[in-house]
């Protein structure tokens, strides 16, 4: 390590000084029980990082001992079978709140992966209470199989995967558990995209480092609390990484480049923007490619969204171009700063890539098909010990599911954010499209009860019009979306993806049931008494 480089200080760390490298690809193992090709195997596992050729090595927690873990290329419509394996040790290197939901009486270690934004059957959508340790020698009590089976039904796009776990959510993440997984399908190879070295995934987070070049993270919040270790109401590092780099660049020819971005932060939003007000062009959100492409000058993006864009460098040789975070929340000089281009490769052939006029085809969910709309606030309490606790429906994680969806029913969600900050919403196993925001009274609605709007509906934002599996639920703002549960029934969840909120209970139970004619409803019964056949597919 440099004598004048301390990894606790932004300041002194410099910048651009990595070069950037795409995560390697998983690769398939053979076994006779699953088809050719078909079945991977992930090892969860300690190991040693650098994060800056100026730091020491770090400890983290990886898939297969990386960070990001190894990429998943999969295809549409292809069953992909995968083995997540947990080899972490028996104790965690991060502080652990044994108050949080069931953790006073699980293992101090548990693991289980959620692929993020995947339609999938619950047993292999990585619930939090599906948690297991080594060998399987302790599970959660929603533990069904060791193999998770993806039938990656569902439009190429950006997924990721990461852990999960009940009250653990925050600490395996910020240990370095997430991973890309990337869904192609035909459409995308007749579009012409850029490809191969020139598509490159960029997961962006925040992290905060001690002097010997340690994982930095509180173990207690900035007030006093009777609690220790205890949860905080969220953490912010102070330096930004991508890609398991801190500050990295990326040499790039004078062409265009394909980039699927990723805030795989706990608690920090980017505003992310090109220097010298150099724009770029929006194909794909969460779920996907968008109808036609949008010219863009900056996206926003909170924790667990993603973006598709291609950045054209053509005719910039020479040229050193920042990507930059303007995010009013958490500003400062360093946080500012994501990575650098430098376009000093040279142009290898000709770039027959193209920016399409047309992406995929527009298909829609309308209000007027909804069978059932739900108002859902978000709000503030306190828990038992005197800590802020958010929550979703004034419920906590553990009281009876409420959000009880009829299979193949459509739903309309206006989630009330009474809050004081925003929060992303995520939904497991949809995709759905964001209606409108609409500006409410908010001390009405929390002193009598009324939702009173007090301005018109505001359209979804020029970056956010395509498919979402998460959604910035706005303060003082009614967000209205509209999804379809399709194809599976049984346990799912959703959840804010500030993991210190998903793990301090701002997270709730969705049990989708078998029920062949949902009622065509005007507003959801706020307490579902219907069944709860969970029918296993």
């Amino acid at each position: 390590m440099s004598q004048n480089v301390n990894p606790s200080n932004p300041a002194t760390i410099p910048k651009f000084a990595d070069e950037l490298r795409k995560p390697p690809v998983l690769q398939p193992f053979e076994d006779d029980r699953y088809p050719k090709g078909s079945f991977y195997k992930i090892a969860m596992k300690e190991s040693r990082h650098r994060f800056h050729k100026d730091f020491p090595r770090t400890r983290i927690w990886g898939y297969n001992g990386i960070s990001p873990g190894p990429t998943i290329e999969a295809e549409k419509n292809k069953t992909m079978y995968i083995k997540y394996e947990n080899k972490l040790p028996e104790t965690h290197f991060l502080p652990v709140d044994y108050t949080l939901h069931s953790a006073s009486d699980s293992p101090e270690v548990r693991s289980v992966v959620h692929l993020h934004g995947a339609n999938v059957d619950w047993k292999s959508d990585g619930h939090p209470e599906a948690w297991y340790t080594q060998n399987y020698e302790k599970t959660g009590p929603l533990f069904r199989r060791k193999v998770h089976a993806y039938t990656n039904h569902q439009p190429g796009t950006t997924l990721w995967y990461h852990d999960h776990s009940m009250g653990l959510t925050r600490l395996n993440v910020y240990a370095g558990l997430a991973g890309f997984y990337l869904l192609r399908d035909s459409l995308e190879e007749r579009l012409q995209l850029p490809k191969g070295r020139y598509e490159i995934p960029l997961m962006i987070q925040d992290r905060s480092f001690n002097e010997d070049g340690s994982l930095f993270y509180p173990d207690a919040p900035p007030f006093p609390v009777p609690v220790h270790p205890s949860i905080t109401p969220g953490v912010l590092g102070n330096t930004i990484v991508v890609n398991g780099k801190v500050w990295p660049h990326l040499k790039v020819e004078p062409r265009k480049y394909r980039f699927r971005i990723l805030n795989a932060s706990n608690r920090r939003g980017y505003v992310i923007s090109l220097s010298d007000e150099k724009t770029f062009y929006q194909i794909g959100t969460d779920g996907g490619f968008l109808n036609t492409p949008a010219e863009l000058s900056s996206v926003e993006l909170l924790p667990s969204e993603r973006t598709d864009v291609i950045i054209d460098f053509t005719g910039m040789e020479g040229k050193e171009i920042t990507l930059q975070n303007s995010d009013t929340e958490f500003l400062d000089e360093h946080t500012s700063v994501i990575m650098q281009f430098r376009v000093d490769l040279p142009l290898l052939g000709t770039d027959t890539s193209a920016i399409p006029d047309e992406l995929a085809p527009a298909m829609e969910l309308h209000e007027h098909h909804a069978h059932i709309s739900r108002d859902l606030p978000l709000t503030v309490s306190t828990d038992e010990y005197g800590r802020p606790m958010l929550m979703l429906n004034d419920r906590m994680y553990h009281d009876p599911a409420t959000e009880k969806p009829s299979f193949d029913s459509i739903e309309i969600w206006n989630l009330i954010n009474v809050t004081q900050i925003p929060h992303p919403i995520h939904v497991h196993l949809v995709q759905f499209k964001i209606i409108e925001r609409r500006p409410f009274n908010a001390e009405r609605y929390e002193n009598e009860g009324v939702l009173e709007f007090t301005g018109p509906a505001e359209e979804p934002r020029d970056y956010e019009r395509g498919w979402k599996d998460t959604v910035k639920a706005d303060v003082g703002m009614v967000t209205k979306i509209i999804m379809h549960f399709k194809e599976h029934t049984g346990n799912y969840i959703w959840h804010c993806h500030f993991l210190e909120h998903e793990d301090h209970d701002m997270m709730r139970p969705i049990r989708i049931i078998k029920d062949a004619h949902p009622v065509q409803l005007p507003h959801a019964d706020e307490e579902d008494h219907s069944s709860d056949d969970t029918t296993d597919e």
